[in-house]
């Protein structure tokens, strides 16, 4: 009796030890979740500027356009920031730009955005650079020191975008932890925004050991099919052309026909081939998101979609039916999101220093659930 009771004991306490961590993972306050509901990606204010003067890190994105995204329905910008940028000459932090920065983020949230602010290097390789991870930390720690006076129910410090550390997701998560650190040095309130390797991915997302800091928010990016999303983008040699005729949803057994027809590149047609027999409709998109939310369960966590976006090479209805599907897919599993971006390709595709004053499409608001506060 005594050691079946000892068996019975050490049973109850391991799993009173599995299920500890996860049910004890406070989240953070409902209202910060609330503000990322809906969120637009700005991709080049920080990142890959027309020019880089003061003037365009000031004031690229004016005051009405901000309250126009505000009335229609975002509740927070997502801001691309690329740190080669706010470095200076010795690699050091520029406390300039850095100021730049925080005037920009201060400006966004006083026309009632919140705002998601992180880095997205072009040039540094973290997977292998010891001094690029210093860099990443660095800047987190003079970043961080200016962001003290910004609301933290409304500033969301993402710690890097798209990590990639490819089989190593313990070598990017003790990365990750130790810019947490940084971070919350200076920022003890703030809700901190982490991701999973293997370019911020569902799959990287689903191997990630949560932290045990609570007051965070994981973040996965999504743009699958890529076949489709991005047109095979990463592999240059198709016919991308051809492909800008593959359906969404796909139905019936002829729905990649005109695809396949319109190329005499056999490689195309094989991408085709496979995209079809993928089976891609909403359903299959709702699973797949699913997975990003059975994990946010399973662990007590809040859960985020970064990005997502479609090439405006497709066809409207096709490019609209996969938004709208990857939209209501996260809104069924109560995840925000946000649309890359308002100046890129993949959504609104507005350049302020070209066309400041063209209105967001209506079409794709209305993909996004937006059409009524138009």
């Amino acid at each position: 009796m005594q050691a079946r009771t000892r068996r019975w004991l050490a049973a109850v306490l391991a799993a009173v030890l599995a299920f500890t961590p996860a049910a004890l993972r406070a989240q953070p306050p409902a209202p910060r979740l609330a503000t990322l509901a809906r969120g637009i990606n700005f991709t080049n204010w920080f990142r890959f500027p027309p020019n880089q003067t003061d003037s365009q890190f000031a004031d690229y994105i004016d005051d009405a356009t901000l309250a126009t995204l505000h009335r229609v329905g975002f509740t927070f910008v997502r801001l691309a920031v690329q740190p080669e940028l706010m470095l200076n000459g010795s690699g050091r932090p520029d406390r300039h730009r850095l100021g730049l920065l925080v005037a920009a983020i201060t400006r966004i949230e006083r026309q009632g955005l919140a705002v998601m602010v992180g880095w997205h290097p072009q040039t540094w390789h973290l997977d292998t650079s010891p001094a690029e991870q210093q860099e990443l930390q660095d800047l987190w720690g003079a970043l961080a020191q200016r962001m003290t006076r910004l609301d933290p129910g409304r500033t969301f410090p993402e710690v890097l975008n798209e990590p990639v550390f490819d089989k190593n997701e313990a070598a990017w998560e003790a990365l990750q932890e130790k810019v947490l650190a940084r971070i919350r040095a200076a920022l003890p309130l703030a809700t901190v925004v982490l991701t999973g390797n293997n370019w911020g991915s569902i799959d990287g997302l689903v191997g990630l050991h949560p932290v045990a800091d609570g007051n965070v928010v994981y973040s996965f990016h999504s743009y699958d099919p890529t076949v489709l999303t991005t047109l095979a983008s990463f592999e240059p040699n198709l016919d991308h052309a051809a492909l800008t005729h593959l359906p969404f949803p796909v139905e019936g057994a002829h729905a990649c026909d005109a695809a396949e027809s319109s190329t005499t590149q056999q490689r195309t047609r094989d991408v085709a081939a496979w995209y079809c027999s993928e089976h891609w409709n909403d359903a299959k998109v709702g699973e797949m998101v699913g997975r990003a939310a059975e994990w946010g369960k399973r662990n007590n966590a809040a859960v985020v979609a970064g990005e997502f976006g479609a090439s405006d090479q497709l066809p409207p209805p096709t490019r609209l039916a996969w938004i709208g599907a990857m939209r209501r897919a996260c809104e069924a599993e109560g995840i925000g999101w946000a649309l890359w971006g308002y100046d890129d390709s993949m959504g609104f595709d507005i350049h302020p220093d070209r066309h400041p004053r063209r209105p967001l499409d209506p079409a794709l608001l209305s993909a996004l659930g937006l059409a009524g506060h138009a």
